[in-house]
């Protein structure tokens, strides 16, 4: 992962791949602070989108993510607060060497 530009700038960027592909945009275009619904985000991709970070980050989330969690930035911080306790022992460990992080 690239530190000098953020830790956790590599999921930030893998979340805005996947938002662009459920979208039908280019990345380019998702701007990680504006809300997931302004982009036309329906639920089905809501729901897609957790089993995406499930598979590829080794996190076990909840179905209303993207709801609980409107914008790119909101997943990315949720996501490393329970990344970083999982580490730490705080959480449960469901990560798996195959993770993006």
């Amino acid at each position: 992962m690239n530190t000098a530009n953020g830790p956790h700038n590599d999921l930030r960027r893998w979340l805005i791949e996947r938002v662009a592909v459920y979208v039908g945009r280019p990345p380019a275009e998702i701007n990680p602070s504006v809300k997931l619904r302004s982009y036309g985000l329906d639920s089905i991709h809501a729901l897609s989108l957790c089993v995406d970070v499930e598979e590829a980050v080794g996190l076990l989330v909840e179905p209303t993510l993207a709801w609980d969690h409107p914008t790119i930035d909101d997943i990315t911080a949720h996501l490393a607060g329970l990344l970083a306790r999982d580490r730490t022992g705080q959480g449960p460990s469901d990560m798996d060497d195959k993770g993006l992080l």
